[in-house]
Formats: structure tokens, C-alpha cells, sequence
């Protein structure tokens, strides 16, 4: 059995992880008390004893709990903002390139995706690195999230207030979204694009669309092709039939329908003179976006087998 720390255990995140590693048949988790939650010196003790730390915590504190875990030699799984473009620790995007799970497999510093940047990356990743879609292009990207996105105060704001919370509203509005920095060093873009969160009147779910000009360019069934291709192999990752939706509310196309799994599905739509495309990503927030794809990384660096406890339900 493998021993894992969940720092921060209490919040959205790290009660997700949680609910999926107690039913996980190799792993023990190691639990601190609520009071003590804050001590080093206990925090030190468990990291110690522990194959991985899985940190869910804010940002500063994420810091000072990996500097911890380094000093003790414990590996960290980090679910915050923190580390995600730090050159030091390995990005925990499995299907985002070759050689990318077996370093993750390898890494004693992993940093787990955000869940907007998860659906933009699978996007726009293999497509710009095909040469595809020009990495100094306008890009701007439009997602919605369930309300659970938004940790344990806007959880509160609808659940607690019915009918008096928003039921659309996009926010991030001052181009400067944490998320931002994530997307644009790993997808390959030149320059920062432009970035629309928003955020819906329902629990959890995630749709992420990114309109594309091919005016000139490959065909938008070229783009579906080099998706289709780099993904054929992967689990947790379907690509649509070309210009079908396939979601069960059609003609509409949904968040929902993914909830606390760790599965994407893109699609690709193209219009009929073959000048504009229309990418989409649905996937569940608290699923691939946040604690399934933690369960994932935990896999492959305790060499687990890779969908093993990542699904709830």
C-alpha cells in the first residue's frame, strides 16, 4: 500500500481527491486533524511517512507546504495555481505530449492542471505543434463552469441563497485570469489570448469553445483529423465525430453529462464555406479538471494503473 497526505483535505478539491482514494485498492491516505492543520512540524511528520503529498491548499500556502516536502524528500502532487508554469516541476497533463506521462511517472514535483486550461490545451496543443494554427495568432477563449468551480464562497452564494445568485455571469474581466500564464506557455501561443470565464447556475460541468479563422488555412476537417489522430489512443479523451453533436440535449450542446468523471470530449465544427471553426471541450470541472486528474497523476507516479479510482459514482 502507498501512503498519501492530503494537505488541505476540507476544501472542494481536496474532498473530492479524498472521496476517490477511499475507494482506491492501493492507496492509504494520511489524515491531519482539522485543529492541527496549520502546524508544520505535524504537517513535517506526515510527509515523512508518506509516498506523495497532495497539496489543495491557496497559492502561498501550496508554497510553504511543497518547501516542506522538499525539505523532507517527499514527492508533491500540487492542485494549485502555484507551480504550473515553474520550471522545476512537471506539468500533470498526461495526454498533452509524448514523454509527458512518463515524466510525470519520474517527477518528485507535479503540478496539476487548471480546469479551464485542461479543455484549451487539449484544443489547441496538437494543433499548433502540427503547424496547424499559428502560435502568433488572435485567440480568444470563451468557457462557462458550474458553480463549484469557485471553491467553498460561491458554492455557498448558490446553494445557500437559491434563486438569488446569478444564473449567467462571466467575470475575469481585467485580462489578467490566474488561468491566463497556464494557457498560453503550454499550449505554445506566442502572445497571451484573451480570456472569457464565466459561470453558470448549476453545480458542476464545463464547456470551453475557441473560434478559429481557417479562412486561407487547413480546412476545419483538417484540424478534427490531427485531433482525432492525436488522441486515438488515449482514455480519458474522445474526439466527436466531425460536425455531430453528439450530446444527449441536442441540438444543444451542454456541460453536463460528465459529471465526476475524468473524460473530455472535444468536437469540431466547421461552416460550410469552410472559413471559420469552432472548437469546443466539455468536461467536468471537479472530474479532469481538478481532483480526477489528481487520482490520474497519483497513478502514474505510485505506477498504479492510470484509470484506476479516477472516476466518483
Amino acid at each position: 500500500m502507498k501512503k498519501v497526505f492530503i494537505d488541505g483535505e476540507t476544501g472542494t478539491t481536496g474532498l473530492q481527491v479524498r472521496q476517490r482514494l477511499q475507494r482506491h485498492p492501493g492507496i492509504d491516505i494520511l489524515s491531519i486533524d482539522p485543529a492541527d492543520k496549520r502546524d508544520p512540524e505535524i504537517k513535517r511528520r506526515l510527509m515523512q511517512a508518506a509516498d506523495v503529498a497532495v497539496l489543495c491548499l491557496p497559492d502561498d500556502a501550496a508554497r510553504e507546504s511543497a518547501a516542506l516536502a522538499a525539505d523532507v524528500g517527499c514527492r508533491v502532487l500540487d492542485a494549485s495555481t502555484a507551480h504550473r508554469t515553474a520550471s522545476d516541476w512537471v506539468y500533470g497533463l498526461p495526454e498533452l505530449a509524448p514523454g509527458q506521462r512518463a515524466a510525470i511517472a519520474d517527477a518528485r514535483q507535479v503540478s496539476n492542471p487548471g480546469c479551464y486550461p485542461t479543455g484549451a490545451l487539449l484544443l489547441l496543443r496538437p494543433l499548433l505543434a502540427a503547424g496547424l494554427l499559428p502560435p502568433s495568432g488572435f485567440y480568444a477563449i470563451n468557457a462557462v463552469s458550474g458553480y463549484s468551480g469557485g471553491g467553498k464562497s460561491l458554492i455557498e452564494r448558490y446553494e445557500c441563497n437559491p434563486g438569488r445568485a446569478p444564473g449567467f455571469a462571466a467575470y475575469g474581466l481585467g485580462f489578467s485570469h490566474k488561468h491566463l500564464p497556464e494557457i498560453q506557455y503550454w499550449s505554445g501561443l506566442t502572445q497571451r489570448p484573451v480570456f472569457i470565464p464565466s459561470v453558470g447556475d448549476y453545480a458542476q460541468g464545463m464547456l470551453i469553445f475557441i473560434p478559429v479563422d481557417t479562412a486561407g488555412g487547413p480546412a476545419p476537417a483538417r484540424l478534427h483529423a490531427e485531433l482525432l489522430h492525436a488522441y486515438r489512443s488515449e482514455a480519458f479523451v474522445r474526439v466527436n465525430p466531425f460536425n455531430e453533436i453528439v450530446d444527449e440535449s441536442a441540438p444543444f450542446i451542454t456541460p453536463h453529462g460528465l459529471d465526476n468523471s475524468n473524460r473530455v470530449e472535444l468536437s469540431v465544427f466547421g461552416s460550410p464555406d469552410q472559413n471559420s471553426c469552432l472548437l469546443v471541450a466539455k468536461l467536468d470541472n471537479l472530474g479532469k479538471g481538478a481532483s480526477g486528474a489528481a487520482v490520474q497523476n497519483l497513478n502514474l507516479m505510485l505506477g498504479f494503473p492510470e484509470q484506476l479510482g479516477v472516476d466518483l459514482g
